[in-house]
């Protein structure tokens, strides 16, 4: 059984304390929060602790915090010579303090809270410095999700970058057809039917196969009007540069 102790009360450390104590092959020594609280619902007290120097031994420390507190979270760690591990898309592996062993553990997933997932479904992408290290580290993710892949810092920012595209920015353009719909008297549940059809779609054909639209048909009439009835400068401009996009890949092909 590979010991570990999550470092981080996120939404990322709150869905991996889920998936870690589903496991019978996985111990939970402790979680490290600052805020108690924060993950008082998953596991017993005694399990959470908020210093530094209360850490115990374990296999591996994962640390499941914002990326910009990386750095100074593994400085903070009192020991040296173990596996510490972070959870980032975007941060190398070398943002980790070196007085440890390093490597990466990305669940590559959007996560919110009392959100549940599945996480056998889950892609973990790692990267580890030493060979023994990546063993240990593909142990666990094995463990708790069925798509494990080893690939690098450079790889796994472009995967973070590729993710953006699909899943953050996609949600912003909802949070706009929303708007529209609620400005005009419409329920935004009318669209979610094309929603689901254009996410399975893009499971059975590529994203260019998958393209419809007025773009795709470089249908200017309708462009122009969709144009002119809208009223906010923001979503005019979001429409036109997708739209030449999609454009603009249609005369490549």
């Amino acid at each position: 059984m590979i010991s570990i102790v999550l470092i981080g009360s996120g939404n990322v450390a709150q869905h991996l304390i889920t998936a870690f104590l589903q496991s019978n092959e996985i111990e939970l020594v402790q979680v490290f929060s600052r805020q108690k609280g924060s993950v008082s619902h998953l596991l017993s007290s005694d399990k959470i602790v908020s210093e530094y120097d209360e850490i115990k031994v374990a296999d591996i420390y994962i640390i499941a915090v914002s990326d910009n507190a990386i750095a100074d979270v593994s400085a903070k760690l009192a020991f040296e010579n173990r596996l510490v591990v972070h959870t980032s898309g975007s941060m190398p592996m070398e943002i980790l303090n070196n007085k440890n062993r390093r490597g990466v553990f990305y669940p590559l997933q959007t996560f919110t809270k009392n959100k549940a997932v599945n996480f056998k479904e889950i892609p973990i992408c790692l990267e580890a410095e030493k060979e023994n290290d990546f063993k240990i580290i593909k142990i666990v993710a094995e463990t708790i999700s069925t798509v494990v892949q080893s690939i690098s810092s450079e790889q796994r920012k472009a995967l973070h970058v590729a993710a953006v595209f699909v899943c953050n920015f996609v949600n912003h353009l909802y949070k706009i057809g929303n708007a529209i719909c609620e400005e005009n008297q419409l329920s935004f549940d009318l669209l979610k039917p094309l929603i689901q059809e254009t996410a399975q779609k893009i499971i059975q054909l590529t994203p260019e196969n998958a393209q419809t639209g007025p773009a795709k048909r470089n249908d200017t009439a309708t462009i122009n009007s969709h144009l002119n009835f809208l009223t906010y400068e923001n979503q005019k401009a979001i429409y036109k540069l997708i739209t030449k996009s999609i454009i603009d890949d249609g005369k490549k092909l």
